[in-house]
């Protein structure tokens, strides 16, 4: 089989390999110059653990291409995916679909036989009806099928995900179309992985629904983890015994700082205007938007409070700038308002992140110091703050912190070190949700 994949980020990248992977020939489309030149010579535009070699390999076999010769794409392709960029749009938080049906509009206008275009990109609710109306005003001779075959794709393990997915969500409305998704995705029915085939609308849906569904979890457990503050509580215990019921599940119930990423914040505040719009207001998605904003941007309290009510003048380290780890996303990072506050506030800040410093420094305030490694942002600070979860710094041994501070004060907002032995270690240790923190049962 032969498909195009228009779009060379996250998605279009990641699936395209996935796709040449199961032995069909792609041929991806990226307008970016540069990043078609970085994607020509073998350079990821983004750092996803293992895409380079699979790249690499697909390149090396000729089963997957990159141009931006759009109709060479198409030509012969059984399948024309769409996975371009939908961040959120100004002023109202609806996705902006403007790349999605810029996208369609030229594909009416170089494809000559029948294809299923496919968004691969998130979009709300009625946008395949709407790329069809697109495309019938451009072509009203040309044959083809619209699809929505949403993307769950974690980063960090997007390989993985697509490779042995939980399930693969497909919306068509014809028995052609329909065949030639499930012959895309036979490796998958090889080894059971589940197919669920709906209606346009319901796939759309489906996408916004499982992220908002993850998001609110975050939020709860972050709302547990401030209450188990107040009353002596262990938020991780609560966690683990909620956890263990099957019907709530373990996964996603991690206190911290707040969601941020690519997906969450701009599919929960889309969501929130797909609802209004439709009329069927859903108030607990839009709870968790202003929960979880709010979240973000407190956090700078707890470093500022754990430092005695002011950072003046102060060194603080940062380890961690990207949303999560094994990316290096800065979308909507909790660092960014905690790093900016702590700046405003007349702090010296030096950061430190393996994979998210580049992105970061056009993000970040002027003054900003970046340090080449852990144990750099750890030397003379006054106080430390954990933002993400990079395994590498779990293994930093607390009398060695101790020895490399000049304060003593840590602020984990990751739950990443053993609070005793950072006490015993002689620091003020300040966890999330944790019955042992010095703040504990006392007001924020």
């Amino acid at each position: 089989m032969r498909i195009a994949m228009i779009g060379g980020g996250y998605v279009g990248l990641v699936s395209g390999a996935c796709f040449a992977e199961f032995g069909i020939e792609v041929a991806l489309v990226e307008a970016d110059p540069v990043r078609l030149a970085a994607l020509r010579e073998g350079r990821m535009p983004i750092y996803e653990p293992g895409l380079e070699k699979l790249v690499q390999e697909n390149v090396a076999a000729g089963r997957l291409s990159f141009g931006d010769d759009l109709k060479a794409a198409v030509t012969g392709a059984e399948a024309v995916f769409i996975a371009v960029g939908t961040p959120t749009r100004r002023g109202d938080g609806h996705a902006d679909l403007s790349y999605v049906y810029a996208a369609a509009e030229q594909v009416a206008g170089v494809l000559e036989d029948y294809a299923v275009v496919v968004t691969k990109s998130t979009v709300p609710v009625g946008t395949g009806r709407r790329i069809t109306e697109i495309m019938r005003r451009r072509r009203p001779d040309l044959a083809f099928d619209v699809a929505s075959n949403p993307e769950f794709l974690r980063e960090g393990n997007a390989i993985g995900d697509f490779m042995r997915p939980d399930r693969v969500v497909i919306g068509v409305e014809s028995e052609r179309a329909r065949e030639i998704m499930r012959r895309l995705y036979r490796p998958l029915y090889l080894i059971e992985a589940p197919i669920v085939f709906t209606e346009l609308e319901t796939a759309e849906l489906i996408k916004y629904a499982a992220n908002a569904f993850l998001a609110m979890k975050i939020t709860f457990i972050n709302e547990m983890a401030d209450l188990c503050e107040r009353i002596g509580a262990d938020v991780h215990d609560v966690a683990r015994g909620i956890g263990l019921d099957g019907r709530i599940g373990r996964k996603f119930l991690h206190p911290g700082p707040g969601f941020g990423g690519s997906c969450f914040p701009k599919d929960t505040l889309a969501l929130v205007r797909i609802a209004q719009d439709a009329g069927a207001p859903s108030r607990l998605v839009e709870t968790v938007v202003s929960v979880n904003d709010a979240r973000k941007a407190g956090m700078a309290n707890r470093v500022v409070s754990a430092c005695g009510g002011s950072v003046r003048d102060l060194t603080i380290g940062v380890l961690g700038l990207t949303f999560k780890p094994e990316t290096d996303d800065m979308r909507e990072a909790p660092s960014l308002p905690i790093v900016w506050r702590l700046v405003e506030d007349g702090a010296r800040v030096q950061v430190y992140d393996p994979e998210g410093m580049p992105s970061a420094k056009a993000m970040l305030p002027p003054g900003t110091e970046y340090c080449t490694d852990a144990a750099a942002v750890c030397r003379d600070a006054d106080a430390l703050v954990v933002i993400t979860e990079w395994n590498e710094f779990r293994s930093l041994a607390p009398a060695k912190l101790r020895a490399a501070m000049r304060g003593k004060v840590i602020v984990d907002l990751r739950n990443i070190f053993d609070p005793v032995a950072m006490r015993q270690a002689g620091f003020d240790y300040y966890g999330v949700g944790r019955a042992s923190n010095p703040a504990a049962k006392q007001p924020a």
